[in-house]
């Protein structure tokens, strides 16, 4: 069943990853796009908080967490988003739904091996201003595209309270936007078509310790580091007028994605309930490309502060499924970096969630609800509220089994 589900699942990723716009979001246009949450939805309806060992779901934030795997894990997930956005004159909203996730985690003894793909990072905007003055141009601006990766990742269990873990990324994707300007007779109208080619490798390193500090509570910490890269870009801009092209310029550069160092910790009772808090801190980055370069934007250090929860009433219940049901939380807090007219671009946001198991299985299917603010109307700026749905699929099978005979 999973075997069928991951061939199906990788042709279909494959082809609408490089074509989806996960983002609707005109701070988009800064640097590679808006980078996408790297997780699962059960992680995501914490927060972001993947502290705890698990044995039937895949950390797709710490490389460690591979080796408390227990059964082979197909993962899916996906995000439909609503947003409204808001400036001191002028409002809007947007909708999109895009895929998140999708990775196998193999189970090998002491060895956890991960792979899969993620988006990383998402352009999709669109402002247009059109005038009914005649003396008037009017005008259209666009993107489209972002950065997928793929990654194979490896965990060990050193001993029964620690792990360690690593995966590489190979990084790719396009970018493209567009401005096109009309005359308000109609005539003349001129385009700049700008198209990036990214490219590049990046590592993270991790490590996961728990130890029992009560009969059945024990206390959970995790520390993840991405080590800083490169990413190559290739870019083209096109002008023309009327169709007609007058102008080409090519460009090739090196960008600086940042380091990010994460740790937490937390304490729980295994399979009842779990609280934690982590803390992700980013230093400054060069995502400066020659399509986006402004006087106005500055890249700084980011950083991020998560809280979140699970409380599972009795996961062995054959009387009661609302029992067996996990129920999740979480409070976020991030500076993302990004600092525009001298205002900081933060995010802040609640995340609800719920894990149904699928009986007679040790699969489960993961809702999450995510309500939160971005931005601000101050100096000139987008303020964005949204609300994210999110599904997520964890198909979980044992394969490696050797069969008996009598």
């Amino acid at each position: 069943m999973i075997k069928k589900s991951i061939i199906s699942a990788c042709l279909f990723l494959s082809l609408v990853s490089f074509a989806q716009e996960g983002t609707s979001s005109p701070y988009s246009f800064y640097g590679i796009g808006d980078i996408r949450f790297k997780g699962a939805a059960e992680n995501r309806s914490m927060a972001g908080l993947a502290i705890a060992p698990d044995s039937i779901h895949i950390n797709l934030q710490n490389p460690a967490g591979y080796s408390d795997l227990k059964l082979t894990s197909f993962s899916l997930g996906g995000t439909y988003n609503t947003t409204s956005q808001k400036t001191n004159t002028q409002s809007g909203s947007a909708r999109r739904t895009a895929l998140d996730y999708l990775a196998v985690g193999l189970p090998l003894g002491k060895l956890g091996i991960g792979f899969g793909l993620i988006p990383y990072s998402s352009v999709g905007y669109k402002i247009q201003t059109i005038s009914e003055d005649a003396s008037q141009n009017s005008k259209r601006i666009d993107g489209t595209g972002g950065l997928n990766k793929v990654f194979l990742g490896f965990g060990y269990k050193l001993g029964a309270n620690l792990s360690v873990g690593v995966d590489a990324q190979y990084n790719f994707g396009k970018i493209e936007t567009t401005n096109f300007e009309l005359k308000g007779d109609g005539a003349n109208g001129t385009s700049e078509v700008n198209s990036s080619i990214l490219s590049g490798i990046n590592f993270n390193l991790g490590l996961m310790y728990q130890t029992k500090i009560t009969k059945k509570m024990s206390l959970y910490s995790s520390l993840s580091y991405t080590l800083q890269s490169t990413l190559a870009s290739k870019s083209k801009r096109e002008i023309a007028i009327s169709g007609v092209n007058l102008f080409t310029q090519e460009d090739a550069r090196s960008l600086k994605l940042p380091s990010k160092l994460s740790f937490g910790a937390g304490v729980g009772e295994n399979r009842k309930w779990f609280v934690g808090a982590e803390v992700s801190l980013q230093s400054t980055g060069n995502l400066v490309n020659f399509y986006n370069e402004v006087n106005n934007v500055v890249y700084g250090n980011g950083s991020k502060y998560t809280i979140g929860a699970y409380f599972i009433p009795n996961y062995k219940s054959y009387t009661s499924y609302a029992k067996r049901i996990t129920y999740r939380g979480g409070l976020k807090y991030e500076k993302t970096g990004l600092i525009i007219n001298s205002k900081s671009i933060n995010d802040m946001g609640l995340t609800l969630g719920i894990g149904m198991p699928l009986s007679g299985t040790f699969s489960n299917i993961n809702f999450g609800f995510e309500l939160g603010k971005k931005g601000t109307t101050t100096a000139n700026l987008v303020q964005e509220n949204y609300a994210n749905l999110n599904v997520g699929f964890s198909l979980n099978e044992k394969w490696f089994e050797k069969r008996k005979f009598d």
